[in-house]
């Protein structure tokens, strides 16, 4: 895979100009960077060749889907080896409300976001996926109380 070094700043505004608006029309992207359609068509092949360009997604909107409420979860586990580690990975990766898990440096091992229609929704699902995963020693819940800024682009 090519370094992010090798994007020149028409590679940037491509993808820039994506992340908003994924469905734009080829001749519309062209319009926006400046390029001609089979140019730019080319260099997006290229950027999803290259792994620049991972998917395209439909972002939905949790409230109007029941998944109004954002949980974040600190997980701490029993202990350190591959073996705890790799099995808590395997077990989480398996909770469908679980939308990001990170392993972490600092207080907690892992940390979790977890969407869920309300409080009560969360305890379910407290209950039934999470209490039970493998090699949790300890947990701490945070509910996000509303949204300050959300994005999925990276700043380019």
């Amino acid at each position: 895979m090519a370094s992010a070094m090798e994007l020149d700043p028409t590679d940037r505004s491509i993808l820039s100009v994506l992340q908003q608006q994924g469905r734009i029309s080829n001749a519309d992207l062209a319009e926006r960077v400046n390029l001609a359609p089979s140019s730019c068509h080319r260099r997006v092949q290229r950027l999803e060749a290259e792994g620049y360009i991972r998917d395209y997604v439909a972002l939905v909107e949790p409230r109007k889907v029941d998944r109004s409420t954002t949980v974040y979860v600190e997980i701490t586990l029993s202990g350190q080896t591959d073996d705890v580690l790799e099995a808590f990975e395997a077990a989480v990766s398996k909770v469908p409300n679980v939308l990001e898990c990170h392993l972490m440096a600092g207080a907690a091992d892992y940390l979790l976001k977890v969407v869920a229609a309300d409080t009560d929704d969360f305890a379910r699902i407290h209950r039934k996926h999470l209490a039970s995963l493998p090699g949790v020693q300890g947990m701490q819940s945070s509910f996000a109380l509303r949204k300050v800024v959300q994005t999925t682009a990276l700043p380019l």
